[in-house]
């Protein structure tokens, strides 16, 4: 059974997320409150906690994982960005979309789109997502939204209720955002919007 941790909201427990970057360097996989619902996360690289996330959510090969990061400085090293790509991005950093990018050599080969060869990139606007990341690095991570649901579970409690056996890990400090992240697809010559979510999309139209 997963180990809760309910945090504050605002000053999230250093002590409880002390404790889950141990058991994410253990090799676990936790899910935690972003400002777009909840997100499952694992280390970088970590291909065994990335299969789980397949597994629970019934996900394909071509499905596009993400790099979750605490801050914007930290997507140049895993993401390829031109001039006008790196000011789109900055400017919508942190928030709730998630770009899509073409990866550098720095980024898990484990999580690559098999063809394309890019990754999603995001800074979540959210307390305890950022206390977290500062504390472990980016972690491999994947919207907690379950087979046949389109929206993102959103209450900490429910998680531990539903994925309490299939997780390692449940961080909760009672605030996830509602929606998904909104996806922007970069990679191309051409802007495409994969999924609009929380994040406005007037910047990204035609």
């Amino acid at each position: 059974m997963a180990k809760y941790f309910d945090v504050h909201p605002e000053n999230p427990q250093p002590r409880a997320i002390a404790q889950v970057v141990q058991l994410l360097q253990d090799g676990g996989l936790v899910a935690y409150p972003t400002d777009s619902g909840y997100a499952l996360g694992t280390m970088l690289g970590n291909r065994d906690g990335l299969e789980r996330i397949r597994s629970l959510r019934h996900l394909g090969p071509s499905h596009h994982f993400t790099l979750a990061c605490s801050e914007f400085a930290q997507l140049g090293q895993y993401v390829q960005m031109d001039n006008d790509i790196f000011r789109t991005v900055k400017a919508h950093t942190p928030g709730p979309y998630t770009f899509i990018l073409k990866a550098t050599r720095e980024a898990p080969k484990v999580m690559l789109h098999p063809k394309k060869k890019t990754v999603g990139v995001r800074v979540p606007q959210h307390t305890t997502a950022l206390a977290l990341l500062a504390e472990i690095g980016p972690l491999m991570s994947s919207t907690l939204i379950l087979p046949g649901e389109t929206e993102p579970m959103t209450e900490g409690w429910l998680v531990q209720e539903e994925l309490g056996n299939s997780l390692d890990a449940v961080l909760d400090s009672g605030d996830a955002g509602l929606e998904p992240t909104t996806v922007i697809d970069l990679s191309g010559d051409e802007v495409e919007i994969v999924r609009v979510g929380a994040g406005d999309v007037s910047d990204f139209e035609e």
